[in-house]
Parts: structure tokens; C-alpha cells; sequence
């Protein structure tokens, strides 16, 4: 059975599965330098999507849409070629406890002329089935508990069987764009607007809190603010989560709360007021997770899957991971919207035959397309000893491989690479992406050797906890450790089959270092380079190696 998920809305992406395989997932924001969080406006791109794969829409047995904002239902209005149409989905959340599953079908999505049926699951629904259907626990038949914390919604918390899945409760009464309204009130993302959100803000402000200390005057001064806004039983409390699905009240409200907090700290340096609201937060998460286990107490099962976009907070992972609450944690690659439409598509396996483990690789994004270089680029074969070689010289290349990666976050297919020994790479790299300079960049490990480097150094394949670095070790790869020590390690067994993981090998041989720089191949504020001309047209690095050919400036350019 071909069963095609679609995310139309921001971090757009068109998914297929067969048979309980993930052929691909194309997220739009990976098609032709296109801005970060690309919706999908015209249909057309579905049809383009399956096309690459030989298939025809009529090729596919189920079209399912995820929802959005909304109550009962959601609405796109989007084209199908020049022709305007507006598409019903499921709202943001399910309507009831075991109501996950519960989908609105629909016709008229209109593909390459014709008319087709399609369902629509919940938004929360695609979170909760992409971490749970890629993780080890599917795979190994056990249950697992769910939490599911976005922009839009308070900690959510399910629990998820093979049979079913339903809602418990709700952690605590904080939607998940607090940290980027937080970043929108004090530091360098300080903004006006009142009335939207930068989402890339809260990645940046978990980068600029190690600038500053956690005050425990300011936690404070935010637990009190939380509960006499948020959490309380006083007529502003109770109107805040009545709110909760109008985005635009609830956003309101969240500025009213940092508006009335920073009077209160206005002696008080930013970096410190975001490193003690982060702090507040984490405190807050594993305090009202333990409660809440606590009365669940039943369930003889302790995995946690964590999805939502705050699945990207490394530091609350590895807060959650620390407390012992669980034996093991899950989070997929693309625990944001990245991965909503493969959990579009796994909402509609498992309402066919439960929730059952995914066959997937995170390496299913676009395939590198034959591009027009620009002509003062030349290539030449380049084996990966010799790319080691280069590396080795302190030089800096990007490095394209195979198909991309799914989700946020650079592992290897649309790198840039770089030596890790010399501090003034990290300043380096940090130029020529058009970054701050407080922004970490990210090693990429051999599995085997990351415990000798970082604490715990245990596996991490897709850069979601935080590790220290080894005392011993900061001197020696002073580009990847961060102000305050951390890393956000990726590890990659020097067994896989990945051209990348043969290159930390050849590097170490050379270097004894069993690791480099690794950040994002991208223009500003664009998603991965599709090819090798736009990275030649980017051109901020001497070096370019894509499936092969070393791409370098002739010489008399």
C-alpha cells in the first residue's frame, strides 16, 4: 500500500510510504535554496515529488493531509497548477482522549488535473506517529509514552501502544513558543512585532544563553509570573488556557508575561534572564513530568518518545534523559514539523494496522540533481583519502553526498566540514555563514571513540542532547566546544556505508582526531544546497566535494 503524507503548511514536505517503508520525504525548504520553513502552495509539487520516483498520483493509494489551527477543522487555500482551490483538514488537536486515530476525509485534492479522496489526521496526531513508528521501541513491539510540546500547544503527554494510542494530560500550561517570545523580549533577537514569530529564534537563544548564568532571583521572579498568569486558579489564569487553540490571544498573553517580567528585571544583564528562563523551564518540565508519572504509575513500561519542535531543545532532552524517570528516550531527527508529513503518512498505517515500526533511513530527503556549474569551476576525481588530506591542512570544504538528510539539521549529506583543532574555525565558519559569534558548531564523531571525548559521549546520531567535552580534550578540538563547554555532538559508526564516516576515518589515520566541525551547507536563512552549482555559486569556501568530484576555482579565476 503507497501511502503519500503531505505537510502544506510552514516546513512543507511531501512523504511516501510502501508497504511500511519510507521511500522518500522531500521538505521544500531542501528544493532550490528555498527560504527556511517553505510551505507548499501549489499541488504541483506532489506530482513533481512522486514524478522523480516514476510514480503518478493515480500510483498512490491514500493521500493523507496533516492539520493545522484550528478547533473542528483546518483550511488551506493553495493551487493546483493556476487553479486556486481551498482544501478542509483535522485541527491542531485531537477532540478527545482516544480520538487520535479520528480522521476527516475529504475530496478534491486536485493533482496534475484529477480529483482525489484524502484523509486528514490531527497535527498532534503526525507527531505522535513519527516518533513513535521510527523508534527502537516500535521496532521492538514495546509501548511507550509520547510527549508532544510545539509552538502551539502546552507538554502534551500520550501513551502509545501497537493497538492504539491515547491522550493522559497536559504537563503544565506553557505553549512551546514561550522561548522564542522570550528571545523576542531580551537579547539580540529583541523585535517589536508582536503579532508573529521568527521561528528560527529559539535555536539561536538556546546558543546565547551559555553567554550568561542561571540568577535564581529571575527563576523565581518567573515562577511567580507563571502562576499567577498561567497556572493559577485567578480570572487572567483561567482566560489564558481557555485560549489555548487562538493563536493570536495565547500569543498575547505570552507577551503580557515577558512585558510585566521585565520590569521587574530590568537591572538584570539579558543573557542572564534567558539563561534563568531557560532554566525555569527545564526545572519546570522535569518537576511536572515525575508528577505526572507518578499518577500513571500503572504503566509498567518507562520509554519516552519526544516530539514537537521543542524535541530540538538538546538541553531539555538530556534534562529529561538525567532524571532516571526512564530507561530509555527517543527522538527522531525531525521531532519539528520537518517530520510531519511522514507522520502524516504513519497516522494513516496505523489507523490500517496500529502503530507499527517504519522501515526508514534518515539519508530519504532529494537526491543531488545534475546541475549547470558556474564556468570558472573546475572538477576533478577526488578519493576520500584525499579529501582527508585536505581536511588535514586546515582547510574547510563542503561536502554533498547521496541523498540529503531528513529534519533540521546537517548529519553529513549537505556539510560543511572542517578541521576541529584550530580555535579561530569556529570564528571562521561563523563568518562565512553570516552567524553570530557566540553560535556553537557541532563535531561529528566516530561512535567508538565520542566516550573518550565527551561526557556521556554515548550514541547520538542526530545531534538532539547535549554533551560536555573532556577536560582534556578542549584544548585539542577548541572548535566544536562551546562557551560553556558543551557540544552538540552527532556519532556515526565507523561501519556505516555513509562517505562521510569514511572520511572520519581517513582523518583520524591521519590526524588521530576522530572528528570535524560539522554545520549546515546552505545560504543565510535558505535550507541545504540542492547541488553542487549552488554551492559553487555560494562559493565562501575553497572546496567543494560532491559524490566524487572535488570542485575547485580554475586558477586563472
Amino acid at each position: 500500500m503507497r501511502i503519500c503524507g503531505i505537510k502544506l503548511t510552514h516546513d512543507g514536505a511531501i512523504a511516501l510510504v510502501e508497504d511500511g517503508r519510507l521511500v522518500f520525504c522531500i521538505e521544500q525548504e531542501k528544493r532550490s535554496n528555498n527560504p527556511r520553513y517553505q510551505t507548499i502552495d501549489n499541488l504541483d509539487a506532489i506530482v513533481v515529488a512522486l514524478a522523480e520516483h516514476g510514480l503518478d498520483p493515480r500510483d498512490v493509494d491514500q493521500f493523507v493531509i496533516d492539520g493545522w489551527s484550528g478547533e473542528v477543522e483546518s483550511q488551506f487555500q493553495v493551487f493546483s497548477g493556476a487553479a486556486p482551490i481551498t482544501l478542509k483538514g483535522a485541527p491542531y488537536l485531537e477532540r478527545h482522549a482516544e480520538g487520535l486515530l479520528t480522521s476527516r476525509d475529504d475530496f478534491g485534492l486536485m493533482l496534475d488535473g484529477r480529483l482525489f479522496p484524502y484523509k486528514s489526521y490531527p497535527h498532534v496526531t503526525g507527531h505522535v506517529a513519527s516518533a513513535y513508528c521510527t523508534s527502537p521501541f516500535a521496532k521492538a513491539g514495546q509501548p511507550a509514552f509520547c510527549l508532544v510540546w510545539d509552538a502551539g500547544t502546552f507538554p502534551r503527554l500520550y501513551y502509545v501502544e501497537s493497538h492504539g494510542a491515547r491522550f493522559l494530560e497536559c504537563l503544565f500550561s506553557v505553549r512551546g513558543h514561550a522561548y522564542s517570545v522570550a528571545g523576542h523580549h531580551f537579547g539580540p533577537y529583541r523585535h517589536a512585532d508582536r503579532t508573529s514569530l521568527d521561528p528560527g529564534v529559539a535555536g539561536k537563544v538556546m546558543a546565547y544563553i551559555a553567554l550568561g548564568s542561571a540568577d535564581e532571583d529571575v527563576v523565581t521572579v518567573f515562577r511567580e509570573l507563571y502562576e499567577e498568569r498561567f497556572a493559577g486558579d485567578a480570572e487572567l489564569a483561567r482566560r489564558y488556557r481557555a485560549n489555548i487553540n487562538n493563536w493570536q490571544p495565547s500569543l498575547a498573553a505570552m507577551h503580557d508575561f515577558f512585558d510585566v517580567g521585565a520590569l521587574r528585571l530590568k537591572a538584570k544583564r539579558p543573557e542572564d534572564v534567558l539563561a534563568s528562563f531557560h532554566v525555569f523551564l527545564e526545572r519546570l518540565l522535569v518537576r511536572e513530568m515525575a508528577i505526572t508519572l507518578r499518577r500513571h504509575s500503572s504503566f509498567p513500561v518507562r520509554n519516552l518518545c519526544i516530539s514537537g519542535g521543542c524535541g530540538l531543545n538538546i538541553k531539555w532532552n538530556s534534562a529529561l534523559r538525567a532524571t532516571g524517570l526512564f530507561d530509555s528516550i527517543w527522538v527522531p531527527p525531525f521531532p519539528n514539523d520537518s517530520g510531519s508529513a511522514i507522520g502524516a503518512a504513519c497516522s494513516a498505517m496505523a489507523e490500517h494496522n496500529g502503530f507499527v515500526p517504519l522501515e526508514w533511513s534518515v539519508y530519504s530527503g532529494p537526491a543531488l540533481p545534475q546541475s549547470e556549474v558556474p564556468p570558472e569551476w573546475g572538477a576533478a576525481p577526488c578519493s576520500i583519502s584525499e579529501l582527508a588530506a585536505i581536511l588535514s591542512r586546515n582547510k574547510p570544504l563542503v561536502f554533498l553526498a547521496g541523498r540529503a538528510e531528513l529534519g533540521p539539521r546537517a548529519l553529513g549529506s549537505r556539510s560543511i566540514l572542517a578541521a576541529a583543532t584550530s580555535a579561530g574555525m569556529k570564528d571562521y565558519l561563523n563568518e562565512i555563514k553570516q552567524r553570530e559569534h557566540f553560535r556553537p558548531v557541532a563535531p561529528i564523531c566516530l561512535e567508538d571513540r565520542a566516550p573518550d571525548i565527551f561526557s556521556p559521549g554515548t550514541p547520538d546520531p542526530y545531534m538532539l542532547f547535549d554533551h560536555q567535552t573532556r577536560a582534556e580534550w578542549r584544548d585539542k578540538i577548541p572548535a566544536v566546544v562551546h562557551l560553556d563547554g558543551s557540544a552538540r555532538l552527532q556519532t556515526i559508526p565507523r561501519t556505516s556505508q555513509h562517505k562521510v564516516a569514511e572520511l572520519l576515518v581517513e582523518y583520524e589515520k591521519l590526524t588521530g582526531i576522530p572528528l570535524l566541525c560539522n554545520t549546515s551547507a546552505n545560504h543565510h536563512g535558505r535550507g541545504f544546497f540542492p547541488d553542487a552549482a549552488a554551492a559553487c555559486r555560494w562559493g565562501r569556501v575553497e572546496y567543494i566535494w560532491c559524490d566524487g568530484l572535488l570542485w575547485t576555482k580554475n586558477a586563472r579565476n
